[in-house]
């Protein structure tokens, strides 16, 4: 049995990459800034915070890895997945990593700015270079020790990175998948505890989201135990760090330097930091691959009920079968399954695949039927203590 849609319509924030947006078929779907109605969501950094949920959003996609520009919790509570695209950016990332250790490790961007101003041409020139060198001498990274926080898919590129060229490498990550764990190069050491990885480490780089578990994760006890030689890079968010515990410790010297993708007044005038203008993923590739990921997240979502790689639902993909399907977000307590096909059972229908998944407060099923849906029915469905939202896909 087959149902017929409207096109679903998607409204977008920020500049996205074509071709991400190509993913959607122009005969399906209606795109654009100015979208009223939407069906789901696009955007990299537009804030969320302070705008109302549309009534007829059912996804929201960010083309990104980090979600804290979007109020996950509020959507949730609506039954709406917010996805995001792990992974999409992270070579862009771990290669400007690497380009924030040589930078450090050889004082380059204060020898760069050094020979910008120098004056004088040929004999002249070359004196003034011998002179002012000696200032910038800097360390080679072979030999050294890298601390990596986090070893996702950025963390675990990173490392691999630095041990071809000659890193010892140390991780750190209670949360270690399976999947992470394989692509990990084998001469990474794991350490014990997050302290025991500062101690050991000439470079520490964090690569962890942030949330309540993160904020100031280094902070001025952490700081502490850290060597006085040792170079902090962080590529993740501004607040993983403690920023005035960081400045304390480099004008003591128990920090040598201090590499930030955040700027910051306070960082900026400081003479032993290196700070770029958030430029981790900003990378033609990374901006196609971010797209790309979260836009067939989304379509396969609002076309199919699949979910994969949303930040507050769990991963639920169940192949079509002919016929429809129920798409139901529900709080995560008992008896909602019974609930439901308990509703399916007095209207007489009979279920085809059935798929349902929790994760921490919420759960997601997936219902294929080969019969017609009753308004009724899914006034029923919805009306169950604890149903989020209900679609027919």
């Amino acid at each position: 049995m087959t149902q017929h849609f409207p096109p679903f319509k998607i409204k977008t924030y920020n500049t996205l990459s074509p071709s991400g947006l190509e993913k959607f078929p122009s005969d399906r779907y209606l795109i654009g800034p100015g979208i009223e109605h939407p069906d789901a969501i696009l955007l990299r950094s537009h804030d969320l915070h302070q705008e109302a949920i549309p009534e007829t959003i059912k996804a929201v996609g960010r083309a990104g890895t980090g979600v804290n520009n979007i109020p996950v919790a509020e959507y949730s509570k609506r039954g709406i997945p917010v996805f995001n695209a792990p992974g999409a950016n992270a070579n862009a990332v771990t290669e400007l990593v690497i380009a924030g250790l040589l930078l450090a490790a050889r004082n380059i961007p204060d020898a760069w700015y050094f020979t910008k101003h120098l004056e004088g041409d040929g004999e002249e020139l070359e004196t003034l270079v011998e002179q002012g060198k000696k200032r910038f001498s800097g360390f080679e990274l072979s030999g050294k020790t890298l601390g990596v926080v986090g070893l996702g898919a950025i963390g675990v590129k990173v490392s691999n990175a630095a041990a071809a060229l000659g890193l010892k490498v140390i991780g750190f990550d209670p949360q270690l998948t399976v999947e992470s764990a394989w692509q990990l190069s084998s001469d990474a050491i794991a350490a014990g505890s997050l302290d025991e990885l500062l101690a050991r480490a000439d470079f520490v780089t964090l690569h962890v989201p942030l949330n309540d578990h993160t904020r100031h994760l280094i902070n001025a006890a952490r700081l502490a135990k850290i060597k006085p030689t040792a170079t902090l890079l962080n590529f993740s968010r501004a607040a993983i760090v403690d920023e005035s515990a960081v400045l304390a410790a480099l004008e003591s010297s128990t920090l040598h330097a201090y590499v930030s993708d955040f700027p910051s007044r306070a960082l900026l005038n400081h003479p032993r930091t290196i700070v770029l203008p958030h430029l981790g993923a900003s990378t033609v590739e990374a901006e196609d691959n971010c797209a790309s990921m979260v836009s067939e997240q989304v379509r396969d979502f609002l076309e199919n009920g699949n979910i994969r790689r949303s930040v507050n639902f769990p991963d639920v993909h169940l192949p079509r079968t002919e016929g429809l399907r129920l798409a139901i977000a529900n709080e995560n307590v008992p008896g909602m399954v019974s609930q439901i096909t308990g509703i399916l059972a007095e209207h007489k229908i009979n279920i085809v695949d059935f798929l349902n998944k929790s994760r921490g407060d919420y759960a997601y099923s997936l219902i294929d039927i080969n019969d017609h849906i009753p308004p009724p029915l899914l006034a029923r469905i919805s009306s169950i203590q604890g149903v989020l939202s209900v679609r027919v896909v």
